[in-house]
């Protein structure tokens, strides 16, 4: 049967969530058989591959497979590589610490199929429940995109992304970083996609350690990376805008070449 959606999830030294993960992926998409789940092992150093094999070998988990990145090349590198291997219409990504249920991944598909024009729209979570002070740090890392890339980028790591797979044919210089997110909005701006937000629960990590901005460290580190890009982007505001190209399955030159730099 032809995909409608390929969910991508990248995991990075999360054995000890992945059975939780899976479980909760198996409810939210129930009996479709038109959803698959990709499960990218992103260069794992810990027990993910082994926990991997086993959990998909389980008949109730054929809705899922994984891909490997043998050595870690970043959280958005293991997004793409993932979503190079979608066979879905519509692609999708969020993450593996369930602080997003994967049931709003699901309700994200609806929204965007119920839009005008799904292959022109992107639809991404909008987090609700969060910390004071990590709203704070959002929000003001919003401003500050907002008014230097003269878009709208509030929000931006919140998940899920929901799109139509011929915006890969637009990814090419993508980076391999945090700042996937920021620069799929950017991309989306400027082909002039509409883009909906749909409201997530945000929860507490129960299991694994948070790879990005949920400590302090982590948060400097996210920021830092994150005006480098905007910054980047902003450059780029000079240089012609993209054009949207007719919906199509993404040719895996560009990548497969800038892969093997």
């Amino acid at each position: 049967m032809n995909k409608k959606l390929s969910i991508v999830v990248p995991c990075y030294n999360e054995s000890k969530n992945l059975d939780r993960l899976v479980s909760a992926f198996r409810t939210a998409i129930g009996p479709r058989q038109d959803v698959e789940l990709i499960l990218v092992d992103n260069g794992s150093k810990d027990e993910t591959p082994a926990v991997l094999n086993e959990l998909l070998a389980r008949p109730e988990n054929a809705f899922a497979r994984s891909v490997c990145v043998e050595v870690n090349q970043g959280y958005g590198y293991g997004i793409l590589y993932g979503l190079k291997a979608g066979d879905g219409e519509f692609l999708a990504w969020t993450h593996a610490d369930l602080q997003t249920p994967p049931e709003d991944v699901i309700r994200a598909l609806d929204h965007i199929e119920q839009m005008p024009q799904p292959q022109l729209s992107l639809v991404r979570g909008n987090r609700k429940g969060r910390p004071f002070f990590d709203q704070f740090f959002t929000s003001a890392m919003g401003w500050v995109a907002s008014a230097a890339l003269s878009g709208s980028y509030f929000d931006v790591n919140a998940q899920p992304k929901v799109f139509h797979r011929s915006l890969m044919n637009h990814m090419e210089d993508a980076p391999y970083d945090f700042t996937l997110d920021l620069y799929l909005l950017y991309v989306a701006e400027k082909l002039k996609l509409d883009v909906q937000l749909v409201d997530v629960r945000f929860d507490l990590r129960t299991e694994g350690e948070s790879k990005g901005g949920g400590t302090l460290a982590g948060k400097y580190r996210l920021c830092k990376r994150t005006f480098s890009q905007i910054w980047k982007l902003r450059k780029a505001l000079k240089a012609s805008p993209p054009q949207l190209a007719p919906a199509a399955n993404p040719t895996d030159e560009a990548y497969e070449k800038r892969s093997a730099a």
